[in-house]
């Protein structure tokens, strides 16, 4: 059956190089027919409709908090690292820890112990104490840095309560999820943040800014990726690098597709601007066969080993092609099995330039495109493109560090927007669009790679703001 629908595609191709060389007319008409197929082929999903009375949140304000109370919930390598990040923040009082480990929670309260902080009031180590931060009256923020599957359930339940939510990547695992944090942020005019710390990277914000002040003229194509090896990770045992009851192996094993997108894809939606003037159409998901998860395993558990025998959907590498509504386009890659350097991609490509920040940083400009700018003169432009928030925090947090600074600066603007009153530079529409991906692809590959028409999360508001912009 494979081979007799290959064999199809590539008659069909023929014909249509055939009706090309022969009749305009022809090409035309099967043209037509064949945009006519690939549109009855289209993955569609349906759009719930909004409750009566619920309106969008684009540019949503709330109260300003003056000093902002927050909540963790999930103390591991993520959740005690932010919490380490916010003892450099003014205004700023860590009222609740939650973990399911008591060793978590101590050693987050020695952090504040050590930085002449008081204990956090709420202390919890069990798996169901977390819902008592959520409703507790004197807390202003969730920060959430759990599992994978329970980002969305902590943060439905934490804005019902009436908090505003700050989640760790990706913050919903398949669309439902990302429909509850669109509804419940809708419905109780609540932030709920997704905590993609990639768009605030030194050279992610400078691309940004440069394509802002039209320097590479109209982006048409942009390229981002999550290239990673995480067998150590993996395959590790727990408070060695390993994941608590190998949650995230569970994930390869289970699941095919992009499962982790929002790194490589979050700053190249800031950049071409998706529901503040443009959207993500379709995608179509593409993924190799299996192969490094079980090479690992059986070197290093043995071929015999429950690790070795077990099967790994995920394949070695996704890659996935987006079109947007304006007829730009972006890549999306993820690996996380190849022994490869670490690599985001962060490819900008526009009508009179490009930017690429891996493997190796360049920048190309008109007129002479075909060479790069030599190092000197490609950080001088990044000087002088230097976004304001680098400008402005940019040496504070390379020296708290969090990924050489970013996890800093994402922190830094979240509290300064709740303290002042003022939109979160990321929405929850973000979090839906950019973690839509991980069912998005998985039903593309499962589907021989079919179009998947994108939710509009939105629901048709998506050129209702002009341009990204960021509150002062």
């Amino acid at each position: 059956m494979k081979k007799m629908t290959v064999t199809r595609l590539f008659a069909g191709i023929i014909i249509v190089g055939g009706l090309l060389s022969s009749c305009g007319k022809g090409a035309t008409t099967e043209k037509k027919e064949k945009l006519s197929e690939q549109s009855s082929r289209m993955i569609t999903l349906k759009t719930p409709e909004r409750a009566e009375g619920q309106t969008d949140v684009l540019a949503l304000t709330a109260d300003p908090i003056p000093v902002v109370r927050v909540g963790f919930i999930g103390l591991g390598m993520r959740g005690r690292g932010a919490v380490e990040r916010f003892m450099y923040l003014d205004s700023v009082e860590v009222h609740g820890l939650a973990d399911i480990m008591s060793e978590n929670v101590e050693f987050c309260q020695n952090i504040l112990k050590k930085n002449n902080k008081q204990p956090a009031r709420l202390s919890f180590a069990d798996s169901t104490s977390w819902k008592r931060i959520c409703e507790d009256p004197d807390i202003d923020l969730v920060y959430i840095c759990t599992d994978w599957a329970s980002h969305t359930p902590m943060a439905v339940y934490a804005m019902e309560q009436g908090k505003h939510v700050a989640i760790e990547v990706p913050a919903a695992m398949i669309i439902d999820e990302c429909w509850q944090l669109v509804n419940t942020a809708e419905k109780t005019r609540k932030h709920c943040m997704m905590l993609e710390n990639c768009c605030y990277d030194f050279f992610e914000m400078a691309t940004l800014n440069m394509a802002q002040q039209g320097l590479f003229g109209e982006v048409i194509h942009g390229e981002g990726a999550y290239i990673h090896n995480l067998h150590e990770y993996n395959f590790g045992e727990e408070f060695k690098g390993g994941y608590h009851d190998d949650w995230r192996r569970r994930w390869n094993e289970e699941h095919n597709g992009n499962i982790y997108p929002t790194h490589g894809l979050g700053p190249i939606c800031q950049i071409m601007n998706i529901h503040r003037g443009d959207k993500m159409d379709y995608l179509v998901s593409m993924s190799t066969d299996q192969f490094g998860m079980t090479k690992y395993a059986t070197e290093k558990y043995g071929a015999d080993s429950k690790e070795a025998k077990q099967e790994y959907k995920m394949g070695d590498m996704n890659t996935t092609l987006i079109r947007t509504h304006k007829g730009h386009t972006i890549m999306i890659q993820h690996d996380v099995a190849s022994p490869r350097p670490y690599n985001r991609l962060h490819t900008v490509s526009g009508t009179k330039g490009f930017a690429q920040k891996y493997p190796v940083r360049q920048i190309a400009l008109e007129p002479d495109f075909h060479n790069a700018l030599p190092k000197e003169k490609m950080e001088a432009l990044l000087k002088e493109y230097e976004h304001p928030f680098s400008k402005e925090i940019g040496e504070l947090a390379r020296k708290v560090g969090g990924h050489g600074g970013m996890d800093f600066i994402m922190d830094y603007r979240l509290i300064y927007c709740l303290r002042h009153g003022l939109p979160l530079d990321q929405d929850v529409y973000d979090a839906a669009e950019w973690s839509s991906l991980v069912e998005l692809t998985e039903l593309s590959v499962k589907n021989g790679s079919a179009p998947v028409e994108m939710p509009d999360f939105t629901r048709g508001a998506w050129d209702k703001l002009k341009g990204l912009t960021f509150a002062k």
